[in-house]
């Protein structure tokens, strides 16, 4: 299971609007080294991520909860939205060869086929989001925001 820890923004009947904010896959940007995707992350502006996910729970804004999803259904999309377009642009490619055998043939084949595999990719992504599997749970929720309060021992309790 893949988790993650976002913010709650609202909850209304039961559908809860979350905002997650994406991380640096290692740990080691923090620490100023590693592998340099430190210097790529920041040439790209930080962005947010927002989902809806159902939960009968009420939660408050600027509640904190984790959210997963199945590691399989994240690995079966990956491979739809990256692989058929590459099989798309190959397929095409090599039959527009064999059957002008011409490169400018071949190029145009590659792109027609590259974006007739990420329509189908695009239906079909569409259609597995719908499933189950393929939507976040909500796996812990955290204290409201002003759930704690810390007492020191002058102050007298209300």
């Amino acid at each position: 299971m893949m988790k993650e820890w976002a913010t709650v923004v609202s909850w209304q009947q039961g559908v809860a609007l979350l905002r997650c904010e994406p991380k640096a896959g290692c740990g080691s940007c923090t620490a100023r080294s590693g592998c340099g995707a430190r210097a790529l992350n920041e040439l790209v502006p930080e962005s947010e991520h927002h989902l809806q996910v159902q939960i009968e729970q009420p939660l408050e804004p600027g509640q904190r909860v984790e959210v997963g999803i199945a590691e399989g259904s994240l690995l079966r999309s990956a491979m739809l939205v990256y692989m058929t377009p590459l099989f798309g642009v190959m397929l095409g490619g090599g039959l527009l060869q064999w059957w002008q055998g011409s490169d400018a043939a071949a190029l145009f084949g590659a792109v027609i086929g590259g974006g007739a595999a990420f329509l189908v990719a695009r239906l079909l992504a569409t259609h597995l989001g719908e499933q189950a599997d393929y939507q976040p749970v909500v796996l812990q929720i955290g204290l409201p925001p002003g759930a704690l309060r810390l007492q020191t021992e002058n102050e007298t309790p209300l």
